[in-house]
């Protein structure tokens, strides 16, 4: 029997593959598992513009995330955060911090999973922080953390 695969199935073959199997492991495994399901030709067409229409939905999102992450990078970012004389921060400047304080000045939303900080900031100065963002667009942008002035 000719099924088309919907997901991997070890051994057997990848998503969206179209593979003979015997009529008893079709019936009695992968289509009551929903792994496959029985070929024909328009099952095919459909699944073949399923995936051309995810590829387009990824090359817009990391079109988009490029776009971002290049305006990020055209200036070193400062933010004014509350600090002892030495310079300690009183609390710690944490990526949801970091992403809040991007978003506003771009834009646009900067998810606080996009942001990869080893750890929390704890002291004035500057730093290179590490973006990861959708459609695998990943960079590194400047920030200045100051003290506030009261």
């Amino acid at each position: 029997m000719k099924v088309i695969l919907l997901v991997d199935v070890p051994k057997v073959g990848k998503k969206g593959e179209v593979k003979e199997v015997s009529d008893g492991f079709a019936r009695n495994y992968l289509i009551p598992r929903g792994l496959a399901r029985e070929y024909t030709e328009g099952l095919e067409r459909a699944m073949k513009n399923e995936e051309k229409i995810r590829r387009m939905k990824e090359e817009r999102e990391r079109a988009e995330s490029e776009k971002i992450l290049k305006e990020l990078k055209k200036r070193t970012h400062v933010m004014k955060v509350k600090a002892g004389e030495r310079g300690k921060i009183f609390g710690a400047v944490t990526s949801a911090d970091v992403a809040e304080h991007l978003s506003k000045s771009v834009g646009a939303v900067i998810d606080k999973k996009w942001v990869e900080l080893e750890k929390p900031i704890k002291e004035i100065g500057e730093y290179e922080i590490n973006l990861s963002l959708p459609g695998g667009v990943k960079g590194t942008i400047k920030m200045r953390v100051e003290r506030e002035e009261e």
